[in-house]
């Protein structure tokens, strides 16, 4: 007869396991003998090793009670069922790990893989980190919206950002954004009663507009024949309810400060809008 040392030690648990089977009613407890120990036999040690088998293959403990006293058809169905359901963790499992590998890079955490590699791209045409954000921002809404135009989506863009047009807007778009910080940081400095005497020194807000004017004039020139071209679709494709543009409209212009004005020269030219690109109807003569 063993002690519940004894027991454990030839079973390879802890007592502590042992009691905690005895306590889920997995292992019958023993009579304890004069001394008031418990002792076990060898079909203890038998009982206990099938236990810690059946745990430690994943089984849960409520269920091994049911698998020990299982017959062999009942058994091997039972195993089948619990593995079919360690698969299934376990390929959650690799993708939660797949998932927390995208986060390094950051813009993982709410993009599918084709919206992180255009953003990527972008990066590495150059155009400005807080436009690469803008575009992150805008894009995390419209790919929880409706996934399965992703990839559509994101062809789309591949191909237009093969144009040398677009490319050469998001650039001009970028040094507009660094230009219009650089007279933030200007006027923030200088007095008023003294900014006569900077007329011929940093550039002013006057300059700026008309960068931005001539931006706009590409831009607009760009996605009129775009739009002729591919059809207006091509341009006005993004499925969003009307209430979330506007609020993506404004942390865009958040981001990108000059784009709100691009925006308003664009309503000049026959387009509105940012997240969601439509075209005006003509103005009457």
């Amino acid at each position: 007869m063993l002690t519940i040392g004894e027991l454990a030690t030839y079973a390879g648990v802890t007592v502590r396991a042992v009691r905690h089977y005895h306590a889920k009613g997995l292992l019958p407890e023993p009579d304890r003998d004069h001394s008031g120990y418990r002792r076990y036999d060898a079909s203890a040690v038998v009982e206990l090793i099938r236990i810690r088998t059946l745990a430690e293959a994943g089984v849960p403990l409520a269920r091994v009670r049911e698998l020990l006293r299982a017959g062999e058809e009942e058994f091997a169905a039972a195993v089948a069922d619990i593995d079919r359901r360690l698969r299934a963790e376990i390929r959650e499992r690799q993708l939660h790990r797949e998932r927390i590998a995208r986060l390094s890079s950051g813009d993982g955490l709410a993009l599918p893989p084709e919206v992180v590699a255009y953003l990527d791209r972008l990066r590495e045409l150059g155009v400005d980190e807080r436009i690469v954000r803008a575009e992150r921002d805008g894009w995390i809404p419209l790919a929880a919206r409706s996934p399965e135009r992703v990839r559509e989506w994101m062809a789309r863009k591949h191909e237009q950002l093969a144009d040398p047009r677009l490319v050469a807007f998001y650039l001009t778009l970028s040094r507009a954004l660094d230009r219009s910080e650089s007279l933030d940081r200007t006027a923030d400095r200088t007095e008023p009663e003294s900014r006569a005497d900077h007329r011929a020194g940093p550039p002013s807000r006057a300059d700026e507009d008309s960068w931005l004017v001539e931006l706009a004039d590409e831009l607009a020139a760009y996605i009129t024949r775009m739009a002729d071209e591919q059809g207006e679709h091509y341009v006005d494709d993004i499925d969003l309810e009307p209430p979330l543009i506007p609020l993506m409209d404004t942390l865009a212009f958040d981001t990108v400060p000059p784009a709100r004005r691009l925006t308003e020269l664009l309503g000049q030219r026959g387009w509105t809008g940012w997240t969601k690109l439509e075209r005006l109807p003509p103005q009457p003569e």
